[in-house]
């Protein structure tokens, strides 16, 4: 483990002079890379530092109980075992997880969509519903939000939005967010008390950015029309809204946020990137599954992967076989506990099947 740190550190100690290096900085693609792995690297390394004093620490109080002949001082040293033994374990343990081949994308900032499915009025509810868990999770976690579009629902919540999240490891938390997600309970419309089963679908695309896909602009057919919704006085009045429509693929992404035309089109440009660049990653995970038996990441759209049910305040999520009660809780964007279970399971399967991603 220490020679395998070792090489980890000298690799972050290159990577640290090559940044600073001028061919590095006047390629920009190339500097990205090289800052990403160097931020990576970084967190390994601090961990590393950390696992060597309590390796070396353990070795001095081994020490210390083979030659101090004091029965106080041997008796410190035990004690100081008992607990540094079980720290090197768990710091290995750590360690190991850190290690295991990351998904490049994983540190990507994310695009983030929301649909109600089927159940009509209800759907469009929930979706509204995932929409509140979602903020409250990115504001617990310190990331950036930012509407590109949004359809209201007839009653309420959204027929379809969609939001741009930017931070650290966006797309590597969210991603397990993608499928379909299912919802039982009683309307507000329901007169008879009757439970209804309803559901959203979650599509979070990794952010692509111009290194990433290639767009011939000649390829693209741009739309204007006037924006609908809230948005004040320039709403159906001037067309500012921008449709784009990629013709070789037939990927098509709009946005009416803005009042700007200009800021409208680089909005929807960044959607319809990330789509076409989801294609070709979306060829890799299912790959990728085939290789496993989770469906954790396999970014499967049509898998029902969870389940509220409000009766009984209980949240299945099916791909881990994981239930819990604190519906409450899990509604107002508490789902990192979900999150980390879910890479665990990951984590433990490409450990034990040796995938990488």
């Amino acid at each position: 483990m220490i020679d395998k740190l070792d090489a980890i550190k000298q690799r972050w100690q290159d990577v640290e002079q090559q940044l600073s290096s001028p061919e590095a900085m006047s390629d920009m693609k190339r500097f990205a890379a090289l800052n990403k792995e160097y931020k990576e690297l970084t967190k390994v390394v601090e961990k590393a530092e950390i696992y060597k004093k309590v390796v070396s620490n353990i070795e001095a109080n081994k020490e210390m109980l083979a030659t101090e002949k004091d029965a106080e001082m041997r008796e410190m040293a035990k004690l100081d075992l008992d607990e540094l033994l079980p720290q090197r374990d768990e710091l290995e343990e750590e360690i190991r997880v850190m290690l295991i081949p990351k998904d490049p994308e994983d540190a990507k900032n994310a695009i983030l969509e929301i649909r109600g499915g089927a159940g009509g009025d209800e759907a469009s509810l929930f979706a509204g519903d995932l929409y509140r868990m979602y903020m409250r999770f990115c504001e617990a976690k310190g990331w950036r939000t930012e509407l590109v579009d949004e359809t209201a629902g007839t009653a309420g919540g959204y027929k379809e939005i969609v939001i741009n999240v930017s931070g650290e490891d966006v797309y590597g938390q969210l991603k397990y967010e993608s499928g379909v997600h299912r919802v039982q309970r009683v309307p507000s419309t329901e007169t008879q008390g009757r439970v209804h089963t309803s559901a959203a679908s979650v599509v979070v695309l990794p952010e692509a950015d111009e290194f990433d896909v290639q767009i011939n602009m000649n390829d693209i057919r741009k739309d204007l029309f006037c924006a609908s919704g809230p948005g004040g006085q320039s709403v159906n009045t001037t067309y500012s809204a921008v449709r784009l429509t990629h013709i070789p693929t037939g990927v098509v992404a709009q946005c009416q946020d803005e009042k700007s035309q200009i800021k409208n089109f680089e909005k929807a440009l960044g959607v319809l990137r990330s789509r076409i660049y989801e294609m070709e990653l979306q060829k890799h995970l299912e790959e990728t599954a085939k290789k496993r038996k989770t469906m954790v990441s396999t970014g499967d759209r049509s898998a029902k992967i969870r389940t509220y049910n409000f009766p009984q305040s209980r949240i299945t999520e099916h791909r881990i076989g994981l239930t819990s009660h604190n519906l409450s809780a899990v509604m107002d964007g508490d789902i990192q506990d979900i999150i980390d279970a879910l890479q665990l399971a990951e984590n433990a399967e490409r450990m034990k099947e040796g995938t990488t991603v």
